[in-house]
């Protein structure tokens, strides 16, 4: 069964890269982002793991926690790290998971469940294994996304993604297109005017459903 917004994840064990997890036990109290990929030493998946580990402040000023999960074992992770490391300039601190035999990637609903990595294999066998994951402290999922194997992700909009949904879950508001820390934000409309001015002070009533106002402080 498909994984939907607002569903429990998975709360698998798993062998990484840093040793052996409970999913939910290595959450915690933060906020995660797993992202996955169809295998070790592809050239997209280099680029992108240097990209989070260069943000690896900006994860931790989020209390946030990344884990990557691979359909390869933990000595080619090892391995892979120091390619990694070599691309981009930085370290990647944070786990890989070895989901060599796809209990991961299946959970995740990213492979069919007859799914399985034939002798000789290349990225193509598993390459909807391509997606992100953003999962609250409750253990529920906030987010998801897809990518074909040919488009590196884009881990600026993976971070503004995330800034939206700790400012909605924290502040009770919505955000809108492009929303970035500072801008407007949409108050809900289940929120009646007075509540609103009561809350907010002053606000922009775009439409009769649509309106915008700054976050006190």
């Amino acid at each position: 069964m498909a994984l939907r917004i607002n569903d429990t994840v998975p709360n698998f064990k798993a062998e990484t890269s840093d040793g052996p997890i409970q999913f939910h036990d290595w959450i915690g109290d933060s906020w995660a982002i797993l992202f996955s990929h169809p295998k070790d030493f592809t050239p997209v998946c280099t680029t992108e793991f240097s990209a989070v580990a260069q943000l690896g402040a900006e994860w931790e000023k989020r209390g946030t926690k990344v884990i990557g999960v691979s359909v390869d074992g933990v000595e080619d992770h090892k391995k892979w790290k120091a390619d990694i490391e070599t691309y981009g300039g930085t370290h990647p601190g944070f786990p890989i998971i070895a989901d060599e035999g796809l209990e991961v990637s299946k959970a995740f609903d990213m492979l069919p469940s007859e799914a399985y990595l034939p002798d000789g294999r290349t990225p193509a066998d598993s390459a909807t294994v391509r997606s992100v994951f953003i999962i609250g402290p409750d253990k529920q999922l906030k987010l998801s996304m897809t990518y074909p194997m040919t488009v590196g992700r884009n881990f600026a909009e993976i971070l503004r993604a995330l800034d939206a949904l700790q400012t909605s879950a924290r502040e009770g508001v919505a955000t809108p297109a492009d929303w970035t820390i500072g801008q407007d934000v949409i108050i809900p409309v289940a929120v009646s005017d007075e509540d609103a001015t009561a809350r907010f002070g002053s606000f922009d009533k775009v439409l009769p459903y649509l309106r915008k106002a700054q976050l006190p402080g």
